[in-house]
């Protein structure tokens, strides 16, 4: 190692050690703190970012990546020495348009913003979060400037989490596929309809809680670096090398919440505890994209938690769980059941087919938004218009509406669409894995999730952050990101449910 190369990755691991001491200060906000400490933690929160930006900005940094860059023609192009700089020059180069003060100012503002989101939405009172939030649609605003020209405001903030996309790369996958999900959703509407009364039920917490727990373990979630609690909006949260914690939330008389948001989080977290240690302490050390973090999620907990064959295994051990419940239920009922299509009001609830419809409203509202064609004060009215549009319901109260989410509290403009990217790229990984592990189905009806872990972490999750979203799925899969893959899943799965 160069002495370049090692400076520079002890000033990469302060930052990574003031960053995690931000996320454990972010982690207990959602968790355990009281209300009133909200100001007093988005001080603090503001104080760290502050710092981390202003270490990793500096002058020293900048000539380290410029020395090592005339080095790096000598090494291996895949190899992680080589990566790391070419991944920390793209956020140099990135950070270094940011005064440290719009950082801190972005802290306190979303610690105060979602201490507000919290309460607005108890009450289902969008006015109590309209001020902040337009402190924070400001804030994103005058962050993109700051990579001004762009091709569309929105692109300075969807590069945040989706490095290498543009606004009209996703708007471009989002018109193809949603034509293909609207005439699927439109068949399955004339055709007979799925019972889900059995899921409308009251199921005692601890019996929920113990079910799910049981069945993370199965998947392969590591409890030696990692905890479940409860909080608002379910989460995964990763607290440095060997911390990787998930959040979830439990409804007493509806099973799907609790069960299939708790798999979402532990599909992040497996992701997580599975990137190599070698790259711990530097930008490595994460996902390439909030797309590829969503593409394992959304595969444990919908390709594999709401699949025939996991329920063939699991559902008689859920039976004496919930003896009463499930009296007289078959699997195939219960199979349906948690895979009706029908539209409803909040998206982690949303079934598969309908899902995408929630991501797509929430970004052309999004777009709107920063492009000031939309004003903060309005949105409820736009999310009701839009959420009729969209999905043929209207949503009854802010809560169920426009409050829903966490994400905006956080400043997240343009993380949306990441969501449904996941849902493609799960898809695209599958059908690989479909050939890689011939008995994929067999092996999941066995719980036997072991294989399908060992695939996933190595060839998604070891690489960490070494390779940018579009060039990893096309190494795994011979093509970038497209909806091709998921169209063909949910046409056979539905299909097959509903008899179309």
């Amino acid at each position: 190692m160069s002495k370049e190369l090692e400076q520079l990755k002890e000033i990469l691991g302060e930052i990574s050690d003031i960053n995690n001491a931000s996320a454990v200060l972010g982690w207990d906000q959602q968790t355990y703190m009281p209300p009133m400490g909200a100001e007093a933690r988005g001080q603090a929160q503001g104080t760290l970012d502050k710092l981390a930006h202003e270490k990793f900005t500096s002058a020293e940094v900048g000539k380290l990546l410029d020395a090592l860059e005339k080095q790096v023609g000598d090494w291996d192009p895949d190899s992680d020495e080589a990566r790391l700089v070419t991944v920390t020059r793209r956020h140099f180069d990135k950070d270094t348009k940011v005064p440290s003060k719009m950082v801190s100012e972005r802290a306190e503002l979303t610690t105060m913003g979602n201490q507000a989101w919290q309460e607005a939405r108890m009450k289902s009172e969008f006015p109590i979060f309209e001020p902040h939030l337009e402190k924070l649609v400001d804030w994103a605003r005058r962050f993109a400037e700051l990579y001004a020209p762009y091709d569309h405001v929105y692109d300075p903030m969807l590069d945040i989490y989706e490095p290498g996309m543009k606004a009209a790369d996703v708007k471009s996958i989002f018109d193809d596929i949603r034509p293909k999900q609207v005439d699927l959703i439109k068949r399955i509407s004339e055709a007979q309809q799925v019972d889900d009364s059995v899921l409308h039920q009251p199921f005692d917490e601890k019996g929920q809680w113990d079910f799910g727990v049981g069945v993370v373990t199965d998947f392969g979630y590591d409890w030696k670096q990692g905890r479940l609690d409860k909080t608002t909006h379910p989460f995964q949260t990763t607290l440095g090398w060997g911390d990787h914690r998930i959040t979830t939330r439990v409804y007493p008389d509806f099973f799907n919440p609790y069960f299939f948001g708790t798999l979402h989080e532990a599909g992040h977290a497996m992701h997580a505890q599975g990137v190599a240690e070698s790259l711990k302490r530097t930008p490595l050390y994460n996902s390439p994209s909030l797309a590829i973090g969503e593409s394992q999620s959304r595969m444990w907990e919908n390709l594999v938690g709401r699949s025939k064959p996991f329920w063939e295994h699991y559902f008689p051990k859920l039976q004496k769980v919930f003896p009463d419940q499930l009296k007289g239920v078959d699997v195939d009922t219960f199979y349906k059941a948690i895979n009706k299509v029908a539209p409803s009001y909040i998206r982690v609830e949303a079934d598969e087919a309908t899902y995408n419809l929630h991501i797509m409203l929430r970004m052309e509202l999004e777009m709107a938004i920063m492009e000031g064609e939309a004003e903060v004060k309005k949105l409820p009215m736009y999310w009701s218009d839009l959420f009729t549009k969209y999905l043929g319901v209207t949503p009854p109260n802010d809560k169920e509406g426009v409050l829903q989410d966490v994400h905006w509290s956080f400043g997240l403009m343009g993380y949306f669409s990441t969501y449904a990217l996941g849902n493609l790229v799960s898809a695209q990984l599958w059908e690989v894995i479909g050939r890689d592990i011939p008995d994929i189905e067999g092996k999941i009806r066995s719980a036997e999730f072991a294989p399908l872990l060992q695939w996933l972490n190595k060839h998604v999750h070891a690489p960490g952050a070494k390779f940018e979203p579009q060039e990893m799925v096309q190494r795994i899969t011979g093509s970038k990101i497209n909806g091709d893959a998921y169209i063909r899943y949910l046409e056979k799965k539905f299909t097959d449910i509903y008899g179309l």
